[in-house]
């Protein structure tokens, strides 16, 4: 154990003195380089900050609304009749939505059902199996540019759904 924590601490210098010597050997500028690509990245970063502010606020306002609450009562006997539980449903709808309040819905369902209950495991399977849809969207396209993303939302958003339904389903079969 002490070997592995000893190769971690010294990976990311061994990989920055790596990149530095590797620059020296091609007699790049290896300061000038990282200088640059740290300017491009705090361009990016101001790109998409508008969309983040937007999507934190919606998530917020979403949360704090009681409208999740409302959808899953309305969606309730639907998913009693194809055995998906209501109680992993509000991370089902966030998901695809915000990483940070997903974990937080999960966070929550493993403290009130515990984390080696069925819902626990689900929800954790959810969590590994699908992605935060609209943030990684609104982050890549708004980075290059992109106006038009509904074929890539639908697609990503039928595949969340997909994956969702196939991890209560194997963990249905596999407890």
């Amino acid at each position: 154990m002490q070997m592995i924590n000893f190769i971690s601490s010294l990976a990311m210098p061994l990989i920055i003195l790596l990149i530095v010597t590797y620059g020296l050997i091609e007699k790049n500028k290896v300061f000038d380089d990282f200088l640059e690509g740290a300017k491009e990245g705090i361009e990016i970063v101001f790109s998409i900050l508008p969309t983040l502010v937007g999507l934190f606020v919606a998530i917020g306002a979403l949360r704090n609304s009681g409208i999740l609450d409302m959808i899953i009562r309305v969606i309730t006997p639907l998913l009693n009749v194809i055995h998906f539980p209501s109680e992993i449903m509000p991370l089902a709808m966030l998901r695809p939505i915000s990483g940070s309040g997903s974990i937080a819905v999960a966070t929550d369902i493993m403290k009130t059902y515990g984390v080696d209950s069925s819902i626990g495991i689900m929800a954790s399977v959810i969590m590994g199996s699908t992605e935060t849809t609209l943030y990684t969207i609104a982050v890549y396209t708004s980075c290059v540019k992109i106006k038009k993303t509904r074929f890539v939302l639908v697609a990503s958003l039928i595949a969340d759904i997909v994956g969702m339904l196939v991890s209560v389903g194997i963990c249905r079969i596999l407890s």
